[in-house]
């Protein structure tokens, strides 16, 4: 697992901290002409020699370094002004399965590592993927039956709530985990001043309501699978 913590810290610094936004910039317009790209890839190859601190690296390094500038070429030539976020994730995704790649070809992971886990990695995993997307539909469907109209100048974020549910859950799963109980005090609280401040002043009863029986079932949810991964086993 060194070698992937070393190979990723390289990307990261090559790819965020040493790339400045003039390079991003000429790499898009000019594409392959700009002499600014063979300096970002030649700086990837750089870092890992420089971390991994090994000569004999010198051909992985290689494979990562030209695969690194084949998956930029990629998105510089492909990705448009719409599709920039879309592309910002799949060319990180590609970044980081080329590494996992290299590091499973070098024999420093074993790819059915999870065969291994205890029965209480298994059990926090599920939680975990429970917490999510599932309990999410979940608690919509307890709740449909009082769903409030839409409102088109609710001026809301296009699934806002869903995504705010499940980091919530997620984070408070990790505090009883880490036993840390105070720590969600703060999260109920933080999110009872962004979110029931606004609906006070929207003097709507019934959505407010609705908003506390999401929140108390999202809450009761992510405590009871808390409390499930410290004593069940």
């Amino acid at each position: 697992m060194l070698l992937l913590t070393k190979l990723i810290l390289a990307h990261l610094i090559g790819d965020f901290i040493l790339q400045p936004k003039s390079w991003v910039i000429a790499k898009e317009s000019k594409k392959l002409g700009a002499y600014q790209f063979y300096f970002h890839v030649l700086l990837h190859g750089l870092l890992i020699m420089a971390l991994v601190g090994n000569l004999d690296f010198w051909k992985p390094a290689l494979i990562l370094m030209v695969s690194h500038g084949v998956i930029d070429t990629l998105k510089i030539y492909f990705q448009q002004e719409k599709t920039k976020r879309t592309w910002f994730f799949l060319d990180q995704l590609l970044h980081l399965v080329t590494i996992i790649s290299l590091v499973v070809w070098k024999g420093e992971i074993n790819l059915g590592w999870w065969l291994n886990w205890s029965e209480k990695e298994w059990l926090v995993t599920t939680l975990l993927i429970f917490l999510t997307v599932p309990a999410s539909v979940l608690i919509k469907t307890i709740i449909s039956k009082w769903t409030p109209l839409p409102d088109s100048n609710s001026g809301s974020l296009d699934q806002a709530g869903k995504y705010i549910g499940i980091l919530e859950r997620l984070f408070v799963f990790m505090f009883i985990l880490a036993g840390r109980w105070e720590a969600i005090g703060f999260l109920v609280a933080a999110k009872s001043v962004f979110r029931f401040g606004d609906l006070r002043q929207s003097k709507d009863r019934k959505l407010t309501e609705y908003i506390l029986i999401g929140t108390l079932l999202s809450f009761g949810l992510a405590l009871l699978c808390g409390f499930l991964a410290t004593v069940a086993i």
